[in-house]
Formats: structure tokens, sequence, C-alpha cells
């Protein structure tokens, strides 16, 4: 490969992605990419782990 074609290719690579609705969020515990909670960026399966060992501030179970 020359160099202008590995030059090109990690130019590529660092682009942001054209449309928003391809970015591809995940977990940054796990990086599992659905049942993801993005006000905490966690998915669901880590958020629940971490607020039971209180490990989330202002979360806790809910009781009615």
């Amino acid at each position: 490969m020359s160099t202008e074609a590995q030059e090109y290719k990690s130019r590529k690579s660092l682009d942001k992605p054209k449309y928003s609705t391809r970015v591809v969020r995940r977990c940054w515990k796990c990086g599992r990419k659905r049942g993801y909670m993005r006000k905490f960026g966690l998915c669901r399966i880590c958020f629940r782990e971490m607020a039971n060992r209180g490990e989330i501030p202002g979360v806790r179970k809910a009781s009615w």
C-alpha cells in the first residue's frame, strides 16, 4: 500500500459520520450498543448494577 493510500485511510477514519443518526453510542463500561442510556453513558445492565451498588450519585431505587 502506498503512503498516499495509508494517509487517506488514516484521515478517513478520523472523519465524523456524515449523518448524526449513524453515530453508534456505546456503554463506556462494557461496550454494549443496545439499551444505551444517554444521560449516564451506560447500558441498562451496567446502569442497574452500578445503581444498586450506589455508585451513581442521585440515583436510587424507586418505592411508592
